[in-house]
């Protein structure tokens, strides 16, 4: 099992690496040509989604990537630090504005709720694009696994 581990910091700009490492890895892998288009999107999906909430919840840790190779499939993990629903917040650091109230953006608009919306959408965009898609959320942060299958390598005679 080969496993390639990408962390960035939580910057707009660091998403399209991180797709085109993905698609890298995943054709050396052996996914089908046809479906690299699919891996680039839903990592650039996962890892916007990642920064987002990052910088929405002012978290300054990196933004991980997991990339697996199996002996069927090839596996995309993509971490964030930002605790779940129902965990204990994290304690505001020196990126948290003093006196702000939470969820309530500068402008005055609810930014939690236009983070869930957000985050929401992504989601959907990312089970459009991959069939096998798991989502899992705890106190430690955030997970998107997702999983295509490798092309049978035909060996000939």
């Amino acid at each position: 099992m080969a496993t390639v581990e990408l962390r960035f910091s939580a910057q707009p700009e660091h998403v399209r690496t991180a797709r085109l490492v993905a698609a890298a890895v995943a054709r050396r892998a052996g996914v089908d040509e046809a479906v690299l288009d699919e891996v680039r999107l839903a990592v650039g999906e996962a890892c916007s989604r990642a920064v987002g909430l990052h910088r929405s919840h002012g978290i300054t840790a990196p933004v991980s990537v997991v990339l697996t190779e199996e002996e069927k499939s090839f596996s995309i993990e993509v971490g964030d630090e930002v605790p779940g629903p129902g965990a204990e917040p994290a304690p505001a650091g020196p990126a948290a504005t003093r006196g702000a109230t939470p969820g309530v953006g500068v402008d005055g608009t609810d930014s939690e709720a236009d983070a869930d919306g957000e985050d929401e959408m992504g989601l959907a965009v990312i089970s459009g694009l991959v069939d096998d898609v798991e989502v899992r959320s705890g106190a430690n942060g955030g997970v998107i696994r997702m999983s295509w299958p490798k092309t049978p390598v035909t060996v000939l005679p």
